[in-house]
């Protein structure tokens, strides 16, 4: 049985369609990546598959539970990255991992191992007692991966995860990443807009445009059907059309809007 198995999933607001009816499982142990443009549907389905948002239609399934009736047993066996800022700034950089520890019943001894292994890993330690308001945004990037990995999941989302990091720290955070799903079994589902970092890293990519999959397969085989590209960006391009669609700007804002106060209610 598939860890993520997703089936005619749809997610609309308002009368904005953000997700079409996609379909697509991911296995134990995959490392597997969305492509898309912005505002092609990745993160609606992240937060449809983390409990974060409701579906319109459609059936969902991670780690064998329901993410709309058993979003408990769904949240205990994943941990996310998420696109946008979600550390508290006010509180340190082991506050913010002491804190999200607890919450996911994380007994204190281990607790506490695994934050000064993980702030360790990410070139944290010596930045542990300083507030995050201090922090570069690189630098809460890291420690938010590192917050993702306290209570060593089942899989784990990330959403735009290296975003604004530099190519050595990059580097450094797959190469753990990949230690993880390879030692651990850990099923990592992630999205970017770092081509090389999916073509890499990735067992499986879905190019997902308009709410909707268009091509789902290992990197090789997407690049050898777009005309045997030489990188994945290629592909992506062959996929998705090389133009600037500047129709999709007021789409995107219109998702925007209608997303912001979807949540309110």
């Amino acid at each position: 049985m598939p860890i993520i198995d997703v089936k005619d999933l749809v997610k609309d607001f308002g009368d904005i369609r953000a997700v079409d009816g996609l379909s697509f499982s991911v296995e134990q142990g995959e490392i597997f990546a969305f492509l898309g443009p912005n505002g092609a549907g990745k993160s609606s389905t992240i937060k449809m598959l983390t409990t974060l948002l409701l579906p319109t239609s459609g059936v969902l399934s991670v780690s064998g539970f329901d993410p709309v009736s058993q979003q408990d047993e769904v949240r205990r066996s994943f941990g996310i990255v998420f696109q946008d800022p979600s550390l508290d700034d006010e509180l340190t950089a082991w506050e913010n991992m002491e804190f999200h520890g607890v919450l996911y019943g994380v007994e204190k001894k281990l607790r506490r191992a695994r934050i000064e292994e993980l702030l360790d890993f990410v070139g944290l330690a010596d930045r542990r007692n300083d507030q995050v308001k201090e922090f570069s945004g690189g630098m809460k990037r890291r420690l938010e991966i590192a917050r993702g990995l306290i209570h060593h999941p089942k899989i784990l989302f990330l959403d735009e995860p290296t975003l604004g990091l530099d190519p050595q720290t990059r580097n450094h955070i797959w190469e753990h990443l990949s230690r993880l799903n390879r030692d651990e079994g850990m099923t990592i589902f992630f999205t970017t807009h770092y081509m090389e970092e999916a073509d890499r890293a990735a067992g499986r990519v879905a190019i997902i445009d308009r709410g909707r999959i268009i091509e789902l397969d290992t990197p090789a085989k997407l690049k050898e059907r777009a005309d045997h590209s030489a990188s994945l960006e290629d592909a992506f391009l062959f996929f998705t059309g090389l133009a600037i669609r500047e129709e999709d700007v007021g789409a995107v804002d219109r998702l925007r809007t209608h997303a912001a106060r979807w949540n309110r209610r």
